[in-house]
């Protein structure tokens, strides 16, 4: 035997997960979705949609080129073209042909633009401000004042208490991320280890095993090889995400993006092997693998529970929990991504986690010593905990 037995159970962990077609399609399946996610997305903020207006008047058409020239400076890829018509009747068949995509025209006092079943929302946007602006223009000439003066201290901000405002929505969509990253990890990688153990225990292999090494040595393996892939898995996701955010139009906020990412790295490492742990037990409390679905319904809704407070809370509990492993594990890097939380509630809410897994470690380990080797059926953690090594 080597200096240190687990390793080896590592090892064949890895091994038996990396030559497994369905774990090795799923990972694929999930790159190749992630990817597509942000290839659709870049795709669609550089693509350019070009709009046809048609008038009928001079003065329509005047107004067409303000519209025109809105559209080209919203920086949403929108591109206006002019048409002309002799008259409002061939203006309308251009639109009904669909040679033009709207008709623009004077309707007494206002404007009216026609489209043939329904106007584009960021033309109408375009169109809305081109002509707002336009009469802004002409009404306060008419009044010897400017536009500015009219408008003086009418500009509205939008700003938030905790964090950034321009950052929010990306901290947003990414925190879901991770919370879905850590959700899928601990939940694929734990029912695996469960029923991992509980396979060797059914097939009476681990009563060979044990004669090698020692329990909490097997323990100690088999959470180290599947946390060695869960957070290569993660990594492969997370790189595979970032570098899809470079050619979308979110790749000014990579910088921020990166620096909770770091976080989030060294709490999932944590987090997961506090979880793990418990997986293990899950399974050792099993006699069968029909069984693993009774003992870890526990450990299930704990997953569950971690990964919609990360979702939902909001304002003190979303705090509070922040400290509170293993929900620390998710919600403590997306506050750090949001910028509400500094550096040094981070390092709190990691002390308090590795104290906890520290427990869980030494708790688990005695659970699954005293529960592996007991064949007799299904056992409870009061029944676990109380028998004689």
């Amino acid at each position: 035997m080597t200096a240190a037995p687990w390793t080896t159970v590592a090892r064949r962990e890895i091994v038996t997960k990396l030559t497994d077609r369905t774990f090795l399609l799923s990972t694929f399946g999930l790159v190749v979705i992630i990817a597509g996610v942000l290839g659709v997305q870049a795709w669609l903020g550089s693509r350019t949609t070009e709009y046809a207006v048609v008038t009928s008047s001079a003065a329509a058409h005047r107004m067409a080129e303000q519209v025109e020239t809105v559209a080209e400076a919203s920086g949403d890829n929108l591109a206006v073209t002019l048409e002309a018509a002799a008259d409002d009747g061939g203006a309308k068949g251009a639109v009904e042909d669909g040679t033009a995509d709207v008709w623009l025209h004077e309707d007494g006092d206002g404007w009216v633009i026609t489209g043939r079943e329904d106007v584009a929302p960021e033309l109408r946007s375009a169109a809305t401000t081109a002509i707002r602006d336009a009469t802004l223009d002409a009404n306060a000439a008419a009044a010897g004042t400017t536009v500015d003066a009219l408008t003086r201290g009418s500009e509205l901000r939008t700003t938030i208490l905790d964090g950034d405002a321009d950052l929010a929505g990306v901290a947003k969509a990414v925190g879901f991320a991770l919370a879905m990253l850590f959700y899928l990890a601990s939940f694929t990688f734990g029912l695996a280890l469960a029923n991992s153990v509980v396979e060797e225990k059914a097939s009476r292999i681990v009563e060979i095993i044990t004669t090698k090494i020692a329990v909490r040595q097997l323990l100690a393996g088999k959470v180290a090889g599947n946390l060695v892939l869960a957070f290569a898995q993660m990594a492969l996701f997370v790189a595979v995400g970032l570098i899809g955010l470079t050619f979308t139009d979110y790749d000014a906020f990579l910088p921020a993006i990166s620096g909770a990412l770091g976080w989030f790295v060294v709490f999932f490492v944590v987090g997961f092997g506090l979880l793990a742990c418990l997986w293990a037990v899950a399974g050792a409390l099993a006699t069968r693998t029909e069984d693993v679905q009774t003992t870890s319904t526990p450990l299930t809704m704990l997953t569950l529970g971690v990964f919609f407070a990360a979702l939902v809370t909001t304002g003190t509990t979303k705090v509070v929990l922040s400290f509170l492993p293993p929900f620390s594990a998710v919600l403590m890097p997306i506050r750090v991504l949001e910028g509400s939380a500094p550096w040094w509630h981070a390092l709190i809410a990691l002390a308090l986690l590795v104290g906890a897994a520290a427990l869980v470690v030494r708790a688990a380990a005695r659970l699954y010593q005293r529960s592996l080797l007991q064949t007799q059926g299904r056992l409870t953690v009061r029944q676990a905990w109380s028998t004689p090594e």
